[in-house]
């Protein structure tokens, strides 16, 4: 599997954006997705995550609310949708696969068997 990031910019607090992960190789429908995110000197950390049922979603509480997770399988690509965002929301996203049972949605990186490369995320206040 191959996943490619992109979506990522510079946005006004408050603001809206929407990151694609495109996957080649395996369709996004067979395994779980994840998405992480790294902010400078932080550890990376657990945003949200869609199972191979489209119907199970997982959110970190820092987002609940706000972010989006949803697929698009004729397109073979996950989104994330982040809406109200805040300064604190910057950092490099990453999209991550994980293979997996139908309803299974890992929040651990370790978890996750294929990482895509990061799209910086940038929010200024």
């Amino acid at each position: 599997v191959q996943l490619q990031a992109c979506g990522g910019g510079l946005v006004q607090a408050w603001g809206s954006l929407r990151l694609s992960c495109a996957a080649s190789g395996r369709p996004p429908s067979t395994y779980a997705t994840g998405w992480f995110r790294q902010a400078p000197g932080k550890e990376r950390e657990f945003v949200a995550a869609i199972a191979r049922s489209v119907s199970s979603t997982e959110y970190a509480d820092s987002v609940k609310g706000r972010f989006t997770i949803s697929r698009d399988n004729a397109k073979n690509t996950v989104y994330l949708q982040m809406n109200s965002l805040r300064p604190e929301d910057t950092a490099v996203y990453y999209c991550a696969a994980a293979y997996g049972s139908y309803y299974y949605i890992p929040v651990r990186s370790t978890q996750y068997d294929h990482w895509g490369q990061g799209t910086l995320v940038t929010v200024s206040s």
